[in-house]
C-alpha cells in the first residue's frame, strides 16, 4: 500500500471526485467539454496532487498539497456557476461545497504538519 492510501484527505477527495462524476452525468450534453470536464477535472486533480505529491520531498508535498487546494477553490468557483445555471439544486450546492470546505481545511492542516509549523 501507498503512503497516500491512508490520509484520510485522499480517501475523502476519491468520495468527492465520484460524487462530481455522479451529479455531472446529469448535466446538459452540451456541457461535456465545458463546466462538466472542468468540474470533473478538478475534482479529480485533488486525489492526484496528494498522491504525486506524496513521493517527493516533504518541500514539493506541501507544493502540492496547496495545488491540490487550489482545485477544491476551483471546484467551489464551479459550483456557484453551475447552482446559477440551475444545473445543481441548493442542497446540492451546499453539500459539495462543504465538502469542499472541509478537504480544504485538511489539505491546510496537512501543509502545515509537513512543514514542521
Amino acid at each position: 500500500m501507498f503512503k497516500f492510501e491512508n490520509l484520510k484527505v485522499y480517501q475523502k477527495a476519491l468520495v468527492f471526485a465520484d460524487i462530481v462524476y455522479r451529479i455531472t452525468n446529469s448535466w446538459p450534453k452540451q456541457e461535456i467539454y465545458g463546466l462538466t470536464n472542468q468540474f470533473r477535472r478538478a475534482a479529480i486533480s485533488i486525489a492526484l496532487n496528494i498522491a504525486e505529491g506524496s513521493s517527493r520531498t516533504n518541500k514539493d508535498f506541501s507544493h502540492f498539497l496547496s495545488l491540490a487546494r487550489g482545485s477544491c477553490f476551483e471546484c467551489v468557483a464551479i459550483l456557484m456557476i453551475a447552482k446559477n445555471q440551475k444545473l445543481i439544486t441548493n442542497n446540492q450546492y451546499l453539500d459539495i461545497y462543504g465538502k469542499c470546505l472541509e478537504m480544504s481545511k485538511m489539505l491546510s492542516s496537512l501543509r502545515t504538519k509537513i512543514n514542521g509549523n
